[in-house]
């Protein structure tokens, strides 16, 4: 085992290097396009991984790209039996709120900012930087490392299955992508379009509504015209997963439509009910969904659309549901609280997923972060979602701290340089006894 003073020395050393080709990585504007030849998700994604191959090699591993789809660096020669850390490239689009630079590395006393610099792009070169000072400082591992760098993580991750057309999957591993301590189940996702048909005629005192709607964060801004008259609702952008940190912009509207008596008839009565079923009701008790469970606490619910039809009004929901329930209770629940000759319909269904929280890998990465952080280690689960749905064999591991939550997806994501630099440390520990298995 490596000396404390060894590691922390060489963190240091690294750390400027560190920083410059996390910097080329943020600059590279990797949000999912159209899809191309060579590059399936689009030129931004298809770049991240060619830019991120040379600096592979630079660190003295072997690197290749997978379908077009995912770039990895190997420290060993086994392909099939490898320990695999899965984090991505691709980020979401970046709003217009900005204080930095979305496309590039800001550093704020100590804090940084940009676009991936939490989600994901920072965990990822955290990792290939742990990597890199282990093998610089002379360790020698008895198993292979595959640090691999996805390009469709934030739309869908269908860039695992390209990869699995060509490559085995790793038999452990973590994706740096959601929180510390180590995960071992990620919630059950839904989510649901409900259309109400509006037929009195009330339905043309709206028109042109408008706002950044999408289903990975909680809609911030809003407009749409009544009776000819602008009004606009504000509210705060978060993570769907998190819909309690912030406003949401579709609810608030509602809300200020009913309270200033601003339309009538069946339209009226609809607002009415999404205030009444979904303003300031994030856990689903104002749809007859409110479950819970030990593993994984409340459901998590929030509107993530809303539009106007040609006889009627469609509303999107985003649910996380706790992982010992199943889609068809929540759809049974919602079908019972929902505006009278309203169309209720799957647009997206994850299931949840867990694994062994008493296995011998999760209790290594779970020993490893409390000997470096003198933290509570005890397994969890997250309403996030994550490669551990896709690719096989893998949990979430970091990058965030207990109490760190509601960061990305937004605008003026941040991570702060020490805890990424700790997320060095804790990486190479942990690929330092993985590593070290027969």
């Amino acid at each position: 085992m490596i000396a404390e003073e060894k590691i922390n020395e060489a963190i240091s050393t690294n750390e400027k290097a560190f920083l410059e080709n996390l910097r080329t990585i943020m600059q590279i504007q990797s949000v999912k396009g159209s899809s191309e030849k060579d590059a399936p998700f689009g030129k931004g994604p298809k770049k991240a991984l060619e830019a991120i191959v040379p600096i592979i090699e630079k660190c003295g591993f072997k690197a290749k790209i997978v379908n077009n789809a995912m770039a990895y660096a190997q420290w060993g020669d086994d392909d099939e039996n490898y320990i695999g850390i899965i984090d991505h490239l691709d980020v979401v689009p970046v709003g217009d709120k900005w204080k930095f630079n979305p496309w590039d590395l800001s550093d704020e006393n100590g804090r940084l900012y940009g676009r991936g610099i939490l989600d994901n792009k920072g965990p990822a070169l955290a990792t290939l930087w742990a990597m890199k000072i282990l093998k610089d400082l002379g360790y020698r591992l008895k198993r292979t490392i595959r640090l691999v760098f996805g390009s469709d993580e934030e739309n869908g991750s269908k860039d695992v299955p390209l990869y699995l057309e060509k490559e085995k999957p790793p038999i452990f591993g973590w994706t740096a992508d959601c929180k510390y301590p180590v995960v071992y189940g990620e919630r059950g996702i839904v989510n649901y379009c409900i259309f109400t048909p509006i037929l009195d005629g009330s339905l043309s005192q709206i028109k042109n509504l408008q706002g950044d709607m999408s289903k990975d964060h909680v809609p911030d801004e809003l407009s749409i015209e009544i009776k000819n008259k602008k009004v606009e609702s504000h509210g705060i952008r978060v993570p769907s997963n998190a819909p309690e940190m912030g406003k949401n912009a579709i609810t608030y509207l509602a809300k200020k439509i009913v309270d200033e008596n601003l339309v009538s008839g069946q339209l009226n009565n609809y607002f009415k009910w999404i205030v009444k079923a979904l303003h300031q009701k994030h856990y689903g008790e104002g749809l007859g969904i409110e479950f819970h469970d030990n593993d994984s606490g409340k459901l998590i619910m929030t509107p993530t659309g809303l539009n106007i039809e040609n006889n009627g009004m469609r509303i999107e929901i985003a649910i996380r549901y706790p992982v010992s329930y199943q889609e068809k209770q929540i759809t049974a629940g919602i079908k019972n609280n929902i505006p009278v000759d309203s169309n209720i319909k799957v647009i997206r269904s994850i299931p949840s997923v867990m694994h062994d929280k008493n296995s011998k890998f999760i209790q290594i990465l779970s020993e490893v972060y409390e000997e470096v952080t003198g933290l509570d280690g005890t397994p969890v689960t997250t309403t996030g979602a994550t490669y551990a749905r896709v690719m096989p064999n893998i949990i979430a591991f970091g990058p965030s701290f207990p109490g760190q939550k509601g960061i990305a997806h937004k605008e003026n994501e941040w991570m702060d340089l020490d805890d990424l630099l700790l997320s060095i440390k804790i990486y190479m520990r942990s690929i330092e006894r993985l590593g070290s298995l027969e």
